[in-house]
């Protein structure tokens, strides 16, 4: 998988953290060492801030760190030293809360998403995205759909992420702004034609009629085999968390794995989207 600044910033405070954990140290210890607050050293090691180098040179002598060990966090932090991609013009459009995961993206080795009442954003056809930026009356349409179709581009990667999306059948019939055959139609046809094209992006239809206990709120599990740390993205109104609590993480796992036991399999999922272009087809007067 390609490496990304993002990426490589998290796996260094991967490290740091398990060296400070080794060396018995903490957080505030190591804030008060470099003078800073425990909130920084908390970002520091989530990889949501950068640490300079003078700063990592104190916790690698602190942690009294191994040459191989310490040669790999400073090659760390010289690689994601830079700004976290190019956040300018359309790409400005992103929200702040989203960045670390569009980033991180591209980089994962697998991605199991969970949607339960829209198509998520790698899935939607223009027609869709554009009637529901419409609907949600957005100023800057163009940039939104832009950054839309940059993220379609994970797929085309030499080596893209395995994929995985478990979509509930109600995601195909609630489209954005009510009813709408030919959005729906279009969307469908969208899929249809992903999925003969993206032999790595799966699609998986969840159907009404499936027994499980509930279904939860949506959810994208991202996995890596870069170092960087596998975590839980959920997204809510206003904005998004970021899980990689082990307890958590393997909770949403659990919830995952019921979903995509009662989904239908892969070529279920194609003969399902080919009937709903075959009702959605009816219902438009050509």
């Amino acid at each position: 998988m390609p490496s990304t600044v993002t990426s490589r910033r998290r796996q260094l405070g991967n490290e740091i953290r398990r060296a400070r954990q080794a060396a018995g140290m903490t957080q505030q210890y190591v804030a008060e060492l470099l003078g800073c607050s425990q909130g920084k050293i908390n970002k520091i090691e989530s990889g949501t801030v950068a640490v300079k180098k003078a700063e990592l040179q104190k916790m690698l002598e602190a942690f009294n760190s191994g040459k191989a060990e310490a040669d790999l966090m400073l090659d760390l932090a010289q690689s994601s030293s830079g700004q976290r991609g190019q956040w300018a013009g359309y790409r400005s459009a992103v929200p702040q809360w989203f960045r670390t995961f569009t980033d991180l993206e591209p980089a994962a080795a697998e991605i199991l998403s969970w949607h339960g009442e829209r198509i998520p954003g790698p899935l939607q056809s223009e027609h869709y995205m554009l009637t529901q930026f419409s609907e949600d009356r957005a100023t800057d349409v163009t940039a939104l759909v832009r950054n839309r179709l940059d993220r379609r581009r994970v797929f085309d990667l030499p080596r893209p992420p395995y994929y995985r999306f478990v979509l509930s059948e109600a995601a195909f019939h609630r489209m954005p702004g009510g009813p709408n055959p030919s959005v729906a139609l279009d969307q469908v046809e969208h899929l249809l034609d992903l999925q003969t094209r993206y032999p790595k992006a799966y699609v998986h239809i969840l159907p009404f009629d499936v027994r499980l206990p509930y279904v939860p709120n949506d959810f994208t599990i991202m996995r890596f085999s870069d170092g960087t740390k596998d975590f839980v993205f959920v997204e809510h109104v206003a904005g998004g968390l970021y899980l990689d609590d082990e307890d958590d993480f393997n909770l949403f796992n659990d919830a995952w794995d019921r979903l995509r036991g009662a989904a239908l399999e892969r070529h279920d999922t194609v003969a399902r989207l080919q009937e709903l272009a075959k009702e959605y087809r009816s219902q438009i007067d050509f």
